[in-house]
């Protein structure tokens, strides 16, 4: 890391942003304290932007959970996310459902039976090892996932209406960046 840019910081760590920034990094036209930066971004913006996108994506899966019991007020957002799992992957076992989220196999155990007993998934006898059984989505259970997408796409094109092509697109490209970039499914964020 660097000292901050500006001819204000010399000594006091006060910078201002100047045109080319503002145009360059789209950011605000203020003044801010720092005496780092990081590829050239003040750290006193990057830990507010940081700040701002952990808020932002906190504030996105309240909403997707509100959304989920809005839907169907018994299955929780875990249980749409396991049944869109089932659908991906045309069946698999409970034990594989926890290790790919990451989740107690005893969690797993009680999302299962709750679809189970709504009627949306089920269980069979794996042809290839008669002792395994195999969670596979029902009838129901496929409807149900159809209508819950259904509507999630809906709602999703409702709310990037206004949107351009260009800005969806950036979007797009940074959501896939970011989720591309855990290597730990389990970590916060």
């Amino acid at each position: 890391m660097g000292r901050g840019w500006g001819a204000g910081d010399v000594g006091r760590g006060r910078s201002e942003h100047t045109p080319e920034m503002v145009g360059k990094y789209n950011l605000p036209q203020r003044l801010y304290y720092t005496t780092t930066t990081l590829r050239g971004i003040p750290v006193a913006h990057r830990d507010e932007s940081v700040a701002t996108i952990q808020r932002e994506l906190t504030a996105f899966a309240r909403r997707a959970r509100a959304t989920a019991a809005r839907m169907h007020p018994e299955l929780s957002l875990v249980s749409f996310t396991l049944l869109a799992h089932l659908e991906d992957q045309q069946g698999c076992r409970a034990t594989d459902l926890a290790a790919h989220y990451l989740l107690d196999k005893s969690t797993v155990s009680r999302q299962v039976a709750t679809l189970q007993r709504l009627g949306l998934v089920e269980r069979r006898v794996d042809p290839d090892d008669q002792r395994v059984q195999v969670l596979h989505l029902t009838a129901a259970g496929a409807e149900t996932l159809a209508q819950v997408a259904a509507s999630r796409l809906a709602a999703f094109q409702e709310r990037l209406a206004d949107w351009n092509e260009a800005d969806l697109s950036r979007f797009a490209d940074y959501l896939l960046r970011y989720n591309g970039a855990a290597q730990d499914p389990s970590a916060d964020g």
